[in-house]
């Protein structure tokens, strides 16, 4: 495969919009890829999907669309390489508070000398061909989450590690961590604070800034200059369509 067939990163030249899923379902996948969205995240965090599940899910998705990122468990090295040797072309790498945390989760990304993943990429070499080893580091992307006091304490840290080139703030995990409860807390001094930190940090660093969020507060966080956002979860959309259907139902 020549460098100009493997998926190209994400960058903050325009803003991208993605989605979240949590459900082990190869249909569900398929049909999110079929949208023309920029990316399609899967949840091995909070998400129900495991190893078994993981892999037909990207299979499922690579025809349509290349981007496919993998929220790992935590910031393991044989999590981050088993996903991305399934043919993730990035992790999304949860609780990361240093500055240490996040050169440890790149370096798990990248093959020596620039890191430690070991190399068999067993899948990713079918799909992105036998050089993969070779240019692997130059398409796979390491996307620490900003989401503790910890990450907010060591920002300018965390964003000037090589390798950083897009961050994912974690709206709930942050939430909890200023003391608001989970959720969202927009009109919050505390939260909305946190939220223009990150923005004004990615942009002097030159990091894209990513978040979670939803069709409603979307326009609001690319507003606020956020440039990679996901819109929208398969089972919260699934529950949020049957319950307007069947409510439009019963008020009829």
């Amino acid at each position: 495969m020549s460098p100009d067939q493997f998926p190209a990163p994400l960058d903050a030249e325009s803003p991208k919009l993605g989605c979240w899923l949590k459900v082990p379902s190869t249909v569900t996948a398929e049909a999110a890829s079929l949208l023309g969205l920029d990316y399609i995240s899967i949840d091995m965090q909070h998400g129900l999907v495991d190893r078994h599940d993981l892999v037909p899910m990207l299979q499922a998705i690579h025809p349509h669309s290349p981007r496919t990122i993998v929220r790992v468990p935590a910031n393991d090295p044989s999590a981050i390489g088993w996903c991305l040797d399934g043919g993730a072309t990035g992790v999304i790498v949860p609780l990361v508070s240093s500055a240490a945390e996040a050169e440890a989760a790149v370096r798990s990304c990248r093959y020596p000398p620039a890191g430690h993943r070991s190399t068999g990429p067993t899948r990713a070499s079918l799909i992105y061909g036998s050089d993969y080893v070779a240019t692997a580091d130059s398409f796979i992307q390491c996307i620490p989450m900003i989401e503790t006091t910890g990450a907010l304490e060591s920002l300018d840290e965390i964003l000037s590690v090589p390798g950083v080139d897009v961050v994912y703030v974690g709206p709930s995990d942050l939430s909890m961590n200023l003391g608001l409860g989970p959720g969202n807390h927009d009109g919050e001094p505390s939260f909305d604070d946190a939220l223009a930190r990150i923005v004004k940090a990615c942009g002097r660093h030159g990091v894209m800034p990513g978040i979670h969020a939803n069709a409603t507060l979307a326009p609001k966080r690319l507003d606020q200059g956020f440039k990679m956002v996901s819109i929208a979860e398969d089972l919260n959309g699934m529950r949020e369509t049957l319950a307007d259907a069947l409510d439009s139902v019963r008020r009829r």
